[in-house]
């Protein structure tokens, strides 16, 4: 099974639907994007009073240490990270409730849209896909929707207000910091496109585990095991599949994991190199004067930069893998439900229904199911239809499993359908509730074709036990 990679394209219609996944909390998201305004720029505070201690407290020449100086800044560097500290529990409870409240509306979503389905979509695919869907997809981008976002914009905010800091300290030394990082940015890409067709097919793994599991453990699948002998079959075939995924899972974390060693070595050697730059413009008297408090100040704020750099290269390739996911559940959301009310429909009171039955010169035939694609892709078409009768709609040429099928059932009357398997008798059950719809011809009651009657209303008035 070969994943289907998130085209450019295809990316660009997927990020607008995630972020009006947001829209219903847009004032709490506000309120967590100031927080983290606030927090990542008190960040920077620190680092500069630091010149201010070294330049002007500490080795300021004659009258120094400046002690009332001090204890001023050392007070307000002790009150920074306090008050910023303050902010950031406030603004992580209130990301993470934002993030938990958009998990549950989109499986309520997920789960209510599966509800609307038609009986068809259901035959077509396999019940260990659809519940792989709803807990393995869903579930795999929970920590893209909780932590990500307030991630991204507090790195984004921490690198903007640090590089601004650097660069007032010291610009040449802010050039030779950034010197690798359009490389880092392009390899990051790559590593992230790479991991997102792994993710895909790791994840229609879980689902193929999920399938082989729901239909060998179920009472059906453990009788049918049991009295042909395959057994030893199941298991086998469970240990292929559960190899395969346990080697995609490994493949998918080490992506990129050599990658970022060589960026954290990168990151690990850049003070020395500012030290040595530092030294030999010192030495040869070119470029500003740099005092020792300018350079602790700012190889405390590369340090600073560093972190969220790497973090930002890290998510992004999270982010990449995550769309393979999304792409995944909006797959499912994007089914167009097959049975649904007529415009015209009408309500049929109980008290007045009769409940005779007429199906008038019925032909069916179980159509192509509109699958999604990732699901096309996984071999998702699990399960078969009824076996044909032998004749085919001439439009189609599929087979008809009714064909010109006309009787009537009076009210009170007891009928018993009979016929050997693949006759149409399920067939004909499942027509009356409307959990199909006939190809052609009509299934009344009392008069009125159930395709013009409200299915709320419908229901009510049917009862079904099944085998």
């Amino acid at each position: 099974m070969n994943g289907q990679p998130v085209r450019p394209e295809a990316e660009a219609r997927l990020l607008p639907r995630i972020a009006e996944l947001f829209r219903p909390y847009r004032v709490q998201v506000l309120l967590v994007a100031l927080a983290i305004l606030v927090t990542s720029g008190l960040g920077v505070v620190n680092p500069l009073l630091i010149r201010t201690v070294f330049d002007e407290a500490l080795f300021c020449g004659a009258g120094c240490p400046d002690l009332d100086l001090l204890a001023r800044l050392v007070a307000l560097m002790a009150a920074v990270p306090i008050v910023g500290g303050a902010i950031g529990v406030g603004q992580t409870y209130l990301a993470n409730r934002v993030g938990q409240r958009v998990m549950q509306d989109l499986r309520d979503r997920l789960y209510a849209h599966l509800q609307r389905m038609s009986l068809r979509f259901f035959t077509a695919t396999r019940t260990g896909e659809i519940q792989s869907r709803l807990a393995n997809d869903v579930g795999g981008v929970q920590s893209v929707v909780t932590d990500t976002a307030a991630t991204v914009l507090a790195n984004v905010v921490i690198v903007i207000s640090t590089l601004a800091a650097m660069l007032v300290i010291s610009w040449p030394l802010t050039v030779l910091s950034l010197l690798l990082t359009p490389l880092f940015a392009w390899l990051t890409y790559r590593v992230g496109k790479t991991r997102r067709q792994v993710v895909e097919v790791t994840q229609q793994s879980k689902a193929e585990m999920s399938a082989i599991t729901q239909e060998t453990l179920s009472v059906s699948g453990i009788l049918l095991a049991k009295v042909f002998g395959r057994q030893q079959d199941e298991i086998e075939r469970f240990r292929r599949e559960n190899r395969r995924l346990a080697e995609l899972q490994v493949r998918q974390q080490m992506i990129g994991q050599g990658f970022f060693a060589v960026v954290q070595a990168f990151f690990s050697i850049m003070p020395a190199l500012v030290y040595l730059v530092a030294g030999y413009l010192l030495a040869s008297g070119r470029g500003p004067a740099i005092s020792a408090g300018t350079l602790v100040a700012f190889t405390t704020l590369q340090t600073r930069l560093f972190f969220p750099v790497g973090q930002l290269l890290r998510v992004s390739v999270e982010v990449q893998s995550s769309l393979a996911l999304f792409r995944r559940i909006f797959d499912y959301l994007d089914l167009t439900p097959e049975i649904v009310d007529a415009p015209d429909a009408v309500v049929l009171p109980a008290e007045s229904v009769r409940g005779r039955v007429h199906f008038r010169h019925v032909y069916f035939t179980y159509g192509e199911t509109r699958l999604p694609p990732s699901l096309v892709a996984s071999g998702g078409d699990g399960r078969r239809s009824p076996e044909p009768n032998g004749h085919h709609d001439e439009a189609t040429g599929r087979p008809w499993i009714l064909e010109d099928v006309d009787f009537e059932i009076e009210p009170g009357q007891l009928v018993a359908l009979v016929g050997p398997s693949g006759a149409g008798k399920t067939t004909i059950s499942y027509l009356i509730p409307r959990l199909y719809d006939v190809t052609s011809g009509a299934v009344e009651i009392d008069g009125v074709d159930v395709r013009k009657i409200q299915l709320a209303s419908l229901t009510r008035l049917i009862g079904m036990v099944t085998q």
